[in-house]
């Protein structure tokens, strides 16, 4: 009585799991987004659960009784590894140990005798791939001149340099101490301005006279004078160790353009108190 009712329970939860699921299916859009309807897969996860568990039970059961059947019987059963032995014995070609005189070998050395294996199948198979490796290898690099792991990067390389010259060309805002330009518009120089007086002028005075940093109105530079070697300062910063930081993570490149534009505009001006001359003078190529 009691297994029938349990097979009832579970027929019907069943049949009404189901019929829920088919009917979600149908009346959602998306039955199976799970931030739109969690219920569906809450659902579908107990069903599924629930028919495993039961037959689960079921085989586990079914293997006690025919176990106990067996038992009273006296029937020995098949070991159910016995196939997984019968593979590794084909697969290494071992000889059992009550087997083993027929190939023992009829030397021996101080009464330690020597058995005439022979090699196994598997040792045998990776032997022949390890040749045939070798084949094509011989045949595809040294033969046919296929491109070596060198070559391989090379040409990569290359490729690579390739999309990067045609990012530059396509990228506006991509500027380089090779590709920076000196700009004279009243408007870039005014942009210039209002970055260095937030940025530099703490430094370099609002004049360009210099204070903690060196005098940028005279002809004398630390790392070069002209608009690619003022840029390449901002971009990589000062001397190691000391000197101004490296503002790329803080500027973009067509601001830093403008500061070293800025920075040129002031050669020739008086600052009010300047700063001894640093660095080589700088002669203009």
């Amino acid at each position: 009585m009691k297994k029938k009712i349990q097979s009832i329970i579970y027929i019907i939860f069943v049949l009404t799991t189901f019929f829920a699921l088919v009917k979600a299916f149908i009346a959602y859009k998306n039955p199976l987004n799970f931030f739109e309807n969690p219920l569906v897969w809450f659902a579908l996860i107990g069903f599924v659960l629930v028919i495993t568990l039961k037959e689960l039970v079921n085989y586990l059961a079914t293997k006690k009784a025919t176990e106990l059947i067996n038992e009273k019987e006296g029937i020995i059963p098949e070991d159910p590894n016995l196939w997984i032995k019968k593979l590794m014995a084909k697969w290494t070609r071992a000889k059992a140990i009550e087997e083993e005189e027929s190939i023992v070998l009829d030397h021996n050395y101080d009464g330690i005798q020597e058995l005439d294996n022979s090699l196994p199948p598997w040792w045998v198979y990776m032997f022949y791939a390890t040749i045939l490796f070798a084949v094509v290898y011989l045949v595809r690099f040294e033969v046919m001149g296929g491109a070596t792991p060198e070559m391989e990067y090379q040409e990569a390389v290359a490729q690579a340099k390739m999309q990067v010259n045609k990012f530059k060309e396509t990228t506006p805002d991509l500027i380089t101490a090779e590709t920076v330009e000196l700009l004279t518009d009243a408007s870039s120089l005014k942009r210039g301005k209002a970055v260095f007086n937030l940025n530099c002028a703490s430094c370099h005075l609002a004049d360009g006279g210099g204070a903690i940093g060196p005098n940028l109105t005279d002809e004398y530079w630390i790392l070069g004078g002209g608009v690619k070697n003022v840029f390449a300062t901002l971009v990589n910063g000062g001397r190691d160790g000391k000197g101004m930081i490296s503002w790329k993570n803080t500027l973009k490149p067509s601001d830093m353009e403008k500061v070293a534009s800025y920075v040129i505009s002031l050669q020739g001006t008086t600052p009010e108190k300047a700063k001894a001359p640093q660095g080589e003078k700088w002669i203009e190529e």
